[in-house]
């Protein structure tokens, strides 16, 4: 078996809305052997190495589903099989990841398998442990080509997996805090291999890495690490602290236990995690001794302290944001006697509780018969092999840390209040957000101003593993009291999100949309095919409308309004990269881009771009006047549905309007085309379309639909209408608002317009607009189509515009994407002339620079020329430096295109009666709008209504979920 593709999804995508892996997998001879052939003994050491797959409830949705699978009539194929051991290897490294599914990939023996992860290296490092253990468990004559790992050791190779996966995942205390972010749908992003999370988008983040907040104070952090300060601050203000002396070297240290008094502590002065400490030192020797092991702990310098030995039990008090949250009684990793076991085999015997586990895997940490252990063995007269008298506790380590196999009892709810308060004002005075007090007592309900009780040390970034799962004792919430410290209640956690795709018009409508939130005075966060914007800056230059740009824009702290355009190509590759969006708008479904990635027909791609509407939380824009797009709304969850129609007859807009919900319509009037909001059964005029400039006067009916959806999207994220209109006005399609985007240039003797579309769809849009623009001379055309698009695309591209130009000039795009030099513009041309394009209006200049040229060059007097370019930048400024001298073309690119703003509009508020039985019933047409079925129902779909308006459901998913 072999992986031959895979893909990582960092958000929703088409298999799920979480983080899911893909592998396209095959599977070989294997094909004809299900487990049930294989056979029992397979079955059997399989679920042997894994007994969690007993768990998985799998097509069955039961406890012991998947089992049921393996053993039922032939049995189930060894991708599936692969697929639910790459999830519970997951499981068993402490992840928890549930969602798998594994589907024929078309060709026998290939297979789609698709499994959730939570860390990308760790999910891939599963399968691939998975496949590796699949070919030792597999009988021979099943092996091809000596798959089988020479030397594999499963159980060695799972621990080694587990360990890895524990450096690579979380550590519970930041588990923790992500988890309590879930909780309070606070979002969080992963910065690092490490523990840098942020929470939160945009403006409104905080960082936290482990315990120590984007809030915590960097002066009280060092101090916490410098013991000896922190002990004198604490004196100062009266609290219970140990008598304390520095030192820097081993006689000065044996001097100061002399004069403090044995028995006696000795600490690095900056160390932590306990590490370096020694505790109940009574000779000089041992002193000695253990300067020399805390100077190895030491972070800086060769200061060590030396303070007084308390006697008590070690309790963490963990306060945070002023006030203490939970405390827990710590107990140093031991072995009881019972008179008949060795040491080595009480550890054992220890380690065989199913809560003890590797690293942080479990809520305890498995005890490690090292060299330390076995010193604390050798104080008390053992070695591993001695048995250990009957109840005899013996001590493996100095410290209580879970990390080296300590356990913990939560005592929360039994601390005395002047203890409370003592931890509080120690946390107060070093100036932590939070922090951890040390204090050792014999019993923490006593006051320490009654029994012998101090304060050993204090903690930044103390660890929340003991409080949220103490091996004894209630979990304590601690992480939510982090939660509440940095969001507290009614704090936004979310900049506002519009994910927008959509065949054509994405960008113009990504552009608008950005123009009247940074109009209205947002910052905001732009994701395009040009690249990323910031407040209006490029920042970073490319086709970024994937996961990566998403997450770019989202980590920027002065963002507070991220408006993305998303492209069929990084959902198909990535995913969203981002669990959800506020308003998620489809503009259109057109052919394009198909044949790739496996989208076949623009069903499929409908399947891809609807993922934005999936996960709109708030509100679907959806194109009423496309069919493809119509149907997503059965398939969103948002609270609102908005539909935008060219036609005010459209039956379903009608009734969703008629119910109370919203729509962007156009409709006809006496000065021309007005563009209305429709809500709550009443109407709002918002403005004439000739006023925008971006429509050319109203001509370009592909902006002036463009410009709707920019309202319903704006609209539906809460801003004004004047905000809307001032937008819309001042909002051109100029190189610099748009570039590529219907670009206008007049200071020629002929007009040259330039745009980016490369599909039939867009090229058949801008034809319209020439022809409505009736220039007074000849129509030429410069086009291509991109070589990766199939033939019968490029075909349909030349029939758009057969015979609606006088002359053309057939080009290529800079990169052929796999097609020969001039194979592009040879089936254009070839296609025009079946048209009955006359050969002599027709060249074919394979190179763009050059067709370009070629194009300018055919200009005169009134012409209209039409350019759909591929390198923009370049072909702008060849049409603006046309026929200037040569330095001229090395100067900075200007703005060209001359496009006006608008005139004010007034006075077109106005709401119909909401008693009507049908707000649109006095809407006139616009003459040549899209046209739908009276009978709006399409073959399999049924209309239901609800709170959020009217919408289709296809009665055949319906049956299938």
């Amino acid at each position: 078996m072999k992986i031959l593709e895979t893909s990582v999804f960092r958000g929703p995508n088409i298999y799920a809305k979480f983080p899911v892996i893909r592998h396209v997998v095959d599977i070989g001879i294997l094909e004809d052997w299900p487990s049930a052939k294989i056979g029992e003994d397979f079955i059997e050491q399989l679920l042997d190495a894994l007994p969690g797959l007993a768990e998985h409830g799998c097509s069955y949705r039961e406890h012991g589903g998947f089992i049921r699978r393996l053993r039922e009539d032939e049995g189930t194929w060894m991708a599936h099989i692969w697929e639910h051991m790459s999830i519970e290897l997951q499981n068993v490294a402490g992840l928890d990841v549930t969602f798998g599914r594994t589907r024929g990939a078309g060709e026998s023996g290939l297979y789609n398998m698709v499994f959730q992860y939570e860390q990308e290296e760790v999910g891939l490092h599963a399968s691939q442990l998975a496949l590796d253990f699949i070919h030792n468990l597999l009988p021979d004559h099943l092996l091809e080509n000596s798959e089988r790992v020479e030397g594999f050791d499963y159980t060695a190779e799972r621990e080694k997996f587990i360990r890895a996966a524990q450096r690579k995942a979380l550590g519970p205390s930041t588990a923790s805090l992500v988890n309590a972010a879930i909780a309070r749908d606070i979002p969080w992003m992963r910065l690092n291999e490490y523990s840098l999370i942020q929470l939160g988008y945009g403006k409104y983040q905080k960082r936290i890495q482990a315990t120590i907040t984007s809030e915590t104070d960097y002066i009280a952090t060092d101090l916490a690490s410098d013991k000896k300060a922190t002990n004198r601050i604490l004196g100062d203000l009266g609290l219970p602290v140990p008598r304390q002396i520095a030192v820097s070297d081993a006689p000065a240290a044996v001097s100061a236990a002399e004069r403090i008094g044995y028995p006696v502590v000795v600490k690095p002065l900056d160390g932590n995690h306990g590490n370096g400490i020694s505790i109940n030192l009574k000779t000089g020797e041992a002193v000695a001794e253990a300067f020399e092991f805390a100077l190895v702990h030491n972070k800086r310098g060769r200061t060590v302290i030396v303070e007084t030995f308390i006697e008590g039990l070690d309790h963490r008090m963990l306060v945070i944001d002023g006030k203490l949250e939970a405390v827990s009684k710590r107990v140093p990793g031991h072995i009881v006697g019972d008179g008949k076991h060795s040491a080595a085999e009480l550890i054992e015997i220890v380690n065989s509780d199913p809560r003890r586990g590797v690293g942080h895997e479990k809520v305890l940490t498995r005890l490690e018969l090292d060299k330390t252990a076995e010193d604390h063995l050798a104080e008390v007269g053992y070695c591993a092999a001695d048995v250990i008298k009957d109840k005899e506790v013996v001590f493996l380590r100095s410290t209580a840390n879970l990390s080296t196999g300590g356990t913990a009892v939560d005592v929360t709810d039994i601390v005395h209040p002047d203890n409370r308060n003592m931890a509080e004002r120690a946390i107060k005075a070093i100036g932590l957000d939070i922090g951890g007090v040390d204090f050792l007592s014999a019993d923490i309900s006593q006051s320490y101003k009654d029994i012998n009780s101090g304060i050993c040390e204090v903690n930044a970034a103390p660890g929340f593993r003991m409080h949220v799962a103490p091996s004894e004792g209630k979990s304590r919430d601690v992480a939510g009291a982090v939660m509440e410290m940095l969001f507290p209640a009614g704090t936004p956690s979310r900049v506002p999100i519009a994910a927008i795709t959509g065949t054509n018009g994405k960008t113009t409508v990504s552009r608008m949309v950005a123009h009247i939130h940074k109009l209205s005075g947002n910052t905001v966060g732009l994701a395009t095919t040009d690249g990323v914007y910031i407040d209006g800056n490029l920042t970073v230059k490319g086709d970024l409308t994937g996961p990566r740009a998403a997450q770019m824009i989202l980590r920027d702290p002065t963002v507070d309004a991220a408006i993305l355009e998303t492209a069929r190509g990084g959902l198909l590759r990535s995913g969203m990269g981002y669990e959800r969006c506020d308003v998620g708008a489809v503009l259109n479904i057109d052919a394009d881009h198909l044949g790739l990635k496996g989208v076949e027909t623009v069903e499929d791609l409908a399947r891809v771009k609807r993922i934005v509407v999936e996960v709109a939380r708030d509100t679907a824009v959806l194109n009423a006047d496309d069919e493809l797009c119509l149907k997503m709304a059965s398939h969103t969850q948002a609270d609102h549905i908005c539909y935008v129609t060219m036609n005010a007859n459209h039956p379903l807009v009608r009734e969703h309007v008629r119910i109370g919900g919203r729509a962007i319509v156009l409709e006809q009037g006496m000065n021309g085309h007005m563009i209305t909001i429709y809500e709550n059964s009443s109407n709002i005029q918002l403005m004439w379309t000739h006023l925008i400039p971006a429509t050319i006067d109203g001509k370009a009916m592909h902006n002036v639909q463009n410009a709707m959806f920019a309202a319903a999207i704006c609209y539906s994220m809460g801003k004004s209408l004047e905000d809307i209109r001032q937008g819309l006005r001042t909002f051109a399609t100029s190189y610099f608002q748009a570039p590529g985007r219907l670009n206008v240039y007049e200071e020629h003797p002929f007009k040259v317009i330039l745009d980016y579309g490369h599909n039939p769809a867009a090229i058949n849009a801008m034809t319209k607009l020439c022809t409505q623009l009736e220039p007074k001379g000849r129509k030429l055309l410069c086009f291509s189509m991109p070589g990766d698009r199939r033939d019968e695309d490029i075909v349909a591209a030349a029939h758009t515009v057969a015979g609606k130009f006088d002359h053309y000039i057939c080009r290529a795009d800079d990169n052929r994407r796999g097609r020969g030099n001039a194979e592009v513009p040879e089936l254009l041309s070839k296609t025009l002339i079946e048209c009955g394009v006359p050969k002599e209006c027709i060249e074919i200049i394979p190179d763009e620079t050059q067709a370009v040229e070629a194009a300018l060059q055919h200009g005169q007097a009134d012409d209209l020329l039409l350019v759909f370019g591929d390198n923009i930048a370049r072909t702008w400024k060849q049409i603006i430096y046309f026929n200037r001298p040569q330095d001229a073309l090395d100067a900075s690119m200007g703005d060209g295109s001359g496009a006006n703003g608008g005139a004010d509009v007034t006075g077109q508020g106005g709401d119909h009666d909401q008693s009507a039985p049908d707000p649109l019933a006095g809407a006139t047409p616009v003459e040549g709008a899209p046209q739908v079925p009276e009978n709006i129902l399409l073959g399999g779909m049924r209309m239901i209504r609800d709170a959020r308006g009217v919408r289709l459901v296809d009665t055949q998913e319906e049956d299938g979920d």
